[in-house]
């Protein structure tokens, strides 16, 4: 055993509590895979953390000691008091009792980047019902940070990272590519968590893009037109951009599929980011 395990069993006998399934809560007890999410990140004392979904602290407890300062943004009440009572000697800890999802990060960022601050990274162990939003939030909010490090379900990591039109590409994988570069960090057995999930993890890291890849007339339009090219995955590309309204009717669509060179019966997920960045600036330009 562990010695992380046998403080995450200690802590949860002291105060009397289980993990929260409905939250989604899987207690990290991987001494190994700790020590890899923290060496990823690369933090140093000019760095702020923030650290959502600490659970119990036993990731937080690391970042404190390496970072200048961390902000732990925790959704169930429980943990707030645990939280405060394990590092209650810390003086760089800043404890939110929200959830992220309503939390508005780029003035939390703009009021915690002063004095030794000069960067701030995102490190998370990810409830797996909730991945998606999280990340999509992270990214469209165009956050001032430098990289986003977190545990999530491999299923889902995998698509997180995926070459856009290779395979396992989903809408996020797109939204990803755009914002940032991604990476696999380590793989993470379903034996290292405290209860024992169904399924593997996968630490990822998503370095921040400081210029965009593609140059677009319009993001918006380019987001709406991969959203819609992706609603409705069996249907072809076209039908799935005529019926999601990104274009007027089929015959427009087949001009510009024409001109584009486009297969009548290419599919989204098989598109790279340069050809979405195209049917998107050909829409907008000839506003069809």
């Amino acid at each position: 055993m562990s010695n992380l395990q046998k403080k995450t069993e200690f802590i949860l006998k002291k105060y009397n509590i289980s993990a929260n399934k409905s939250l989604g809560q899987n207690f990290l007890i991987n001494d190994s895979v700790v020590d890899e999410i923290v060496s990823s990140s690369n933090i140093c004392k000019e760095d702020l953390v923030i650290e959502i979904g600490p659970g119990l602290g036993n990731l937080t407890e690391i970042l404190l000691d390496k970072a200048e300062k961390v902000i732990a943004v925790e959704l169930d009440k429980r943990m707030i008091q645990i939280l405060q009572d394990r590092f209650a000697l810390y003086n760089n800890l800043e404890i939110i009792n929200e959830d992220i999802l309503k939390v508005d990060l780029p003035n939390l960022i703009k009021a915690n980047k002063i004095g030794n601050i000069k960067s701030v990274k995102i490190v998370a162990n990810l409830p797996y019902y909730i991945t998606t939003p999280i990340i999509t939030k992270l990214l469209e909010d165009k956050l001032d940070i430098e990289s986003i490090t977190v545990m999530v379900q491999k299923e889902v990591a995998d698509r997180l990272i995926a070459t856009p039109g290779e395979k396992n590409t989903g809408a996020i994988t797109y939204c990803v590519a755009y914002y940032a570069t991604a990476e696999c960090v380590t793989i993470v057995e379903n034996n290292s968590f405290i209860p024992e999930p169904e399924v593997c993890s996968e630490v990822i890291k998503l370095n921040i893009r400081k210029n965009s890849p593609v140059d677009l007339v319009n993001v918006e339009n380019f987001f709406k037109v991969i959203k819609v090219s992706f609603m409705q995955r069996r249907k072809t590309l076209m039908n799935g951009l005529v019926n999601g309204g990104a274009i007027k009717d089929k015959d427009v669509a087949k001009n510009m599929f024409d001109e584009l060179k486009l297969d009548y019966n290419t599919r989204g997920e098989t598109l790279t980011l340069e050809q979405f960045a195209q049917i998107s600036n050909y829409i907008v330009k000839n506003n069809i």
